[in-house]
């Protein structure tokens, strides 16, 4: 059995490209909370695209496609940055990831603040909370993340306690 996505048939990379376009913006809000000065927006988009690709064949669809696209997503990202050896830094919005809001305003500089203090997090507590912000159930961070409900629901409460506390020395 060949599974090298180069023998994918048609109708396979037809579908696969309408996942990407119906999930590219949860993507690029991963990958952008990964971005180093090593790793840039770009470089990890285009890896986690590319082990989509590669992994797409053997998806048995036993998981809804947000949960495979996030565990993916994430994981590439976190082995990236493994890879690279750097520390995530806390970098500036760009163009690239406007998809927050393109309005300039109070909501505006409120969510750029909340991704500072949100890529000053470890890893773990990164993939955590960007999936509660994806309106994400306790079930699934658990699944996507491997961890039990009781132990996402323990970290998401302490890292809430993280970023007030952030907030307050700010």
């Amino acid at each position: 059995m060949n599974l090298n996505p180069a023998h994918i048939n048609e109708p396979v990379q037809k579908e696969f490209l309408s996942v990407i376009k119906e999930y590219e913006r949860v993507i690029y809000k991963v990958c952008y909370l990964y971005t180093t000065r090593n790793a840039t927006l770009g470089d990890l988009y285009q890896e986690v695209i590319l082990n989509l690709w590669k992994a797409y064949p053997k998806f048995r669809k036993e998981c809804k496609i947000s949960t495979w696209i996030y565990r993916i997503a994430l994981n590439t990202c976190i082995s990236f940055i493994r890879k690279e050896k750097n520390v995530p830094e806390i970098v500036a919005l760009t163009r690239e990831a406007d998809w927050m809001t393109e309005e300039k305003d109070e909501l505006t500089e409120m969510l750029r603040q909340l991704y500072r203090m949100i890529n000053q997090l470890g890893q773990l507590d990164k993939s955590i909370v960007l999936l509660y912000l994806e309106e994400k159930s306790y079930e699934e961070i658990a699944e996507i993340t491997g961890l039990t409900v009781t132990n996402v629901a323990t970290k998401l409460s302490r890292i809430k306690d993280k970023l007030k506390k952030m907030k307050k020395e700010e």
